[in-house]
């Protein structure tokens, strides 16, 4: 269930600073087929608990 308390939205910039990347690395992160990126005009962002899934899903599996 989503509610406003867990509807968290990261962008470029967060992802960068959890990942310790750049922002054009965390850019193209967001541009990888796999990654759970919303697109809202230009904007591209990702839902918090996606990405909590997709960073999980690359443990021992694949480079990001």
């Amino acid at each position: 269930e989503i509610t406003m308390t867990n509807f968290e939205v990261l962008t470029a910039q967060d992802i960068a600073k959890i990942l310790k990347v750049s922002r054009a690395t965390a850019y193209e992160i967001m541009e990888r087929t796999d990654f759970p990126t919303i697109r809202i005009g230009r904007n591209k962002r990702v839902m918090a608990h996606e990405f909590q899934s997709w960073i999980l899903k690359q443990t021992n599996t694949q480079s990001v």
